[in-house]
């Protein structure tokens, strides 16, 4: 893949199928995407129903990353239910399939997220990543994400413990 190309993706059969893959893939290797055993078809199709659902909605925003017709990353971003928080959105997943990393997708996916939160209005981007999620918090870091907050040895993975790592990015226009 010479370079990244991310789109707004269309949940079907075919992207839930491909989005399987790379999440279970991924958390079978030991990624930090929020489930400590693969989720099956079944959770992943719910997920990207109600993640399709918001972007529909104007809630959120879902991309995916393409290698010719090959689904080899995805991202999204989800609006605050809370009305007090609904100026704000949390990124939620980016997810790159292990043989492509390395190659800027991760980059290009949050880039285009953080582009449709600013088209959509969202003054603050939230997001949390596993302490031990180094090129994820590095590349966040590089993106002008902001570490407001670490939870020690909140994140359970059997018996082991790692830090939730709170980052922040502020789109709201810089007051005088």
């Amino acid at each position: 893949m010479a370079e990244p190309s991310t789109r707004p993706a269309v949940v079907d059969d075919a992207f839930v199928m491909a989005a399987h893959g790379i999440l279970a893939g991924l958390v079978a290797g030991g990624a930090a995407l929020g489930w400590v055993e693969p989720p099956d078809v079944g959770e992943v199709a719910e997920l990207f129903g109600r993640v399709a659902a918001a972007v529909a909605d104007g809630d959120g925003a879902l991309r995916a990353a393409y290698d010719g017709d090959r689904l080899v990353g995805l991202g999204y971003w989800l609006r605050y239910a809370r009305p007090t928080h609904r100026p704000n959105a949390d990124l939620q997943k980016i997810a790159v399939a292990a043989d492509v990393h390395g190659r800027g997708i991760g980059r290009a996916l949050t880039v285009a997220l953080v582009d449709d939160a600013r088209r959509a209005g969202i003054e603050v981007l939230t997001l949390d990543a596993r302490g031990d999620n180094h090129n994820a918090l590095h590349l966040y870091q590089s993106l002008d994400f902001q570490v407001y907050g670490r939870l020690p040895r909140f994140v359970a993975v059997g018996e082991r413990r790692f830090d939730k790592v709170l980052l922040m990015l502020d789109l709201r226009p810089a007051t005088s």
